[in-house]
């Protein structure tokens, strides 16, 4: 048997394999913006993190800014379950079968059960290869599971707790194409080049111009803005400044909890959030919280409120004029709650995912777990901006699968009037 020496260093763009024939090999193929969007890269480290070679058969290098590259290369492993292992991963970071079979699903066995090899889903554009042709998911999100419909050449995403008796769901990797997103060589402005660091030193004044830009972009071309926000926003006096983008028309949704609407409500009417004035900076009545809370109470909603004459300024003011839709998600911290809450965490993940699944732009401000759980629920191909004085907050996010965002370490009182001024201006 004979080994053909080949340097590994990719990065030096001289490539090797040292294994004999009997080996265990595939083809993978790849194209798109490799180089440039780094997808080649994370292959190739996949690969060799994983113990295993390669061998490249062909490469095409787009010879213009917007020409796509491709190439085959044979991965191998040192036996058959170490390639398999291999070209698992390598499927889930975009790289195809030279010869792709369909997938493969099976029934599942009982009400919110999933069979034993189920395949789960990244937010990534995502296809099967169903009778024959490549068919789009639907609703995709990250870490769910794919239905299929084949007489309907229909998939979708739907997460455990959707999942009926019966309902055919993904099993392995195979006949599974996943795109990650691509970074063309020119680059296209914020979401391109500052979407991979956090840190609190970045120009934020020339961001928040790019933001305000892409936003008045995304609202002419009939795109759907969606703010998830946290009670932080009325603390630190931005609450103003999100009613006036709701006014200006740059706000299509709002996903929350209960302290939002409650401390907006209380400012609106007392000036107050948790009893301190906002304006002098003191504390003046802590009952204006239960006080808020008591107002809608007796209203009957927030909409009555309103509606009576009662409340007249704020966030949620501007939301049921404009008739904006929001959803208010419980948890066990909160004081009342007002009617609008939905208490099952349930209920409210469902309104949530009907809210965001035809978003194409989400900013989050001052909110760990909304944002962390909306960004669950995204695609990457969804503009995402993270607003937090707290940078681990915007790492959390990241780390958790929503690497598309990016993340603005900033007090979200400072950050707000500089956006509705670029908004205006």
């Amino acid at each position: 048997m004979s080994s053909i020496p080949r340097c590994k260093r990719w990065q030096g763009i001289v490539f090797r394999s040292v294994k004999d024939e009997e080996t265990h090999s595939q083809v993978i193929e790849l194209e798109g913006h490799l180089i440039d969007s780094n997808i080649l890269s994370k292959v190739l480290d996949t690969v060799m993190d994983m113990q295993g070679d390669f061998e490249f058969l062909e490469f095409n290098v787009g010879k213009r800014k917007d020409d796509y590259s491709s190439t085959s290369i044979r991965v191998i492993g040192e036996t058959g379950e170490h390639l398999e292992k291999i070209i698992s991963e390598l499927l889930r970071v975009g790289a195809m079968l030279q010869e792709t079979p369909e997938v493969t699903y099976e029934a599942s066995p009982g009400d919110m059960m999933l069979p034993d090899e189920f395949y789960c889903t990244t937010h990534h554009p995502t296809s099967v290869y169903l009778n024959g042709d490549w068919v789009e998911v639907e609703s995709l999100m990250m870490d769910k599971h794919i239905i299929v419909e084949p007489e309907n050449n229909r998939v979708y995403c739907m997460p455990i707790s959707m999942v009926n008796e019966g309902d055919l769901v993904v099993v392995g990797d195979r006949g599974i194409m996943v795109k990650h997103p691509e970074r063309p060589r020119e680059g296209v402005g914020v979401f391109e080049f500052m979407n991979s660091d956090v840190s609190p030193e970045k120009p934020a004044t020339s961001i928040i111009r790019e933001i305000a830009r892409s936003l008045k972009s995304n609202a002419v071309n009939d795109g759907k803005i969606v703010v998830v926000a946290g009670p932080a926003l009325i603390h630190t006096g931005a609450a103003p400044y999100l009613a006036e983008m709701i006014r200006l028309g740059y706000v299509d949704a709002v996903l929350s909890g209960n302290a939002l609407a409650v401390h907006d409500i209380e400012y609106a009417l007392y000036g107050t959030s948790l009893g301190v004035n906002l304006e002098h900076v003191k504390a003046q009545s802590p009952r204006n919280h239960i006080a808020a809370i008591n107002q809608v109470l007796k209203a009957g909603s927030i909409k009555a409120l309103v509606e009576s004459g009662k409340l007249t300024k704020g966030i949620f003011y501007e939301l049921i004029k404009k008739d904006v839709p929001f959803v208010l998600a419980g948890s066990i911290r909160d004081d009342g709650p007002i009617p609008e809450v939905i208490k099952c965490s349930g209920e409210a993940q469902a309104r949530y995912r009907e809210i965001v699944k035809d978003a194409s732009f989400v900013i989050m401000l001052a909110s760990t777990l909304h944002s962390i759980a909306v960004g669950n629920m995204l695609s990457s191909q969804v503009k995402t901006i993270c607003v937090d004085i707290n940078p681990s907050v915007v790492t959390k996010l990241s780390d958790r699968g929503t690497s598309q965002a990016v993340g603005i370490v900033t007090d979200v009182g400072t950050f707000m009037p500089l956006l509705v001024n670029e908004l205006k201006g």
